[in-house]
């Protein structure tokens, strides 16, 4: 049996958080600019306009964990991607397969470095928003543990889009042609009860809506569907990401080719 390499997961995990420190600019204040540009048009400007808020919460605050997911689903996609895509365009994939460093390894260093930055950019962004609205946490534990296990989900899932990848044209088609417009359509600038048939429907049918309302239960203690259903939904998808990247380091499928 072999032991748990603690020093190559601290190397790896270590070497991913430097790497986006030297690109701070891009990396943390290009999102954190975007999200004060959203405050400002839909919290501020039409906001305003909306006396009764949304649910019973003030717009700019019901706002804040959609625009706070939409940060964190884009760079833990883009984090988990960017992270193992540029080992393998270089070559240096092949030093890692035959370093004795295992799948769990590899996973922690690369994946939790990819949280890491995720989390360390929605603390930025919930720093910001405290200057543009007033919001409330009401179950503050609930809403760090649920961001933790949707950022850890998604970089997983950023990882698996980041092997597939062979150019950087696929590995930001994703992000730019299914995650971001998911996000947008998930219920990030209104509630889903708010649209009319059939659309509330086919909006039922997008995940993203889901991870959306958990966040905003965790927030205020109300969303359009139980916190348990957004929790079901995030786990499931998690197995599925760890199933198939066990796959892929059992085959070598895009890493040894």
């Amino acid at each position: 049996m072999i032991a748990f390499n603690a020093r190559s997961t601290w190397t790896i995990y270590k070497r991913e958080v430097m790497r986006a420190m030297r690109t701070a600019m891009q990396s943390i204040l290009g999102p954190v600019l975007t999200t004060v540009l959203y405050f400002v048009v839909f919290g501020a400007a039409i906001g305003g306009r909306m006396d009764s808020g949304v649910t019973g919460v003030n717009y700019g605050a019901f706002i804040v964990p959609g625009l706070l997911l939409l940060t964190i689903l884009g760079e833990s996609v883009s984090n988990g991607s960017f992270g193992i895509y540029m080992p393998r365009f270089t070559g240096a994939i092949y030093e890692l397969l035959s370093a004795p460093v295992g799948v769990a390894e590899t996973l922690i260093g690369f994946v939790g470095a990819a949280a890491t930055k995720s989390l360390i950019l929605a603390a930025i962004i919930l720093g910001t928003a405290t200057f543009f609205v007033d919001y409330t946490i009401v179950h503050p534990f609930y809403a760090l543990g649920f961001i933790l296990l949707v950022s850890a989900t998604f970089s997983l899932f950023g990882f698996i889009l980041g092997i597939w990848a062979d150019s950087f044209e696929k590995l930001g088609i994703v992000p730019v042609l299914f995650v971001v417009p998911l996000t947008f359509l998930g219920g990030t600038f209104y509630s889903i009860q708010m649209l009319p048939e059939p659309w509330r429907s086919v909006a039922m049918v997008n995940p993203v809506v889901y991870l959306v309302n958990g966040l905003r239960w965790c927030f205020y203690g109300r969303s359009d569907f139980p916190i348990g259903i957004s929790l079901v939904m995030t786990l499931a998808f998690l197995a599925l990401c760890v199933g198939f990247i066990a796959w892929i380091f059992r085959t070598g499928w895009r890493l040894r080719a």
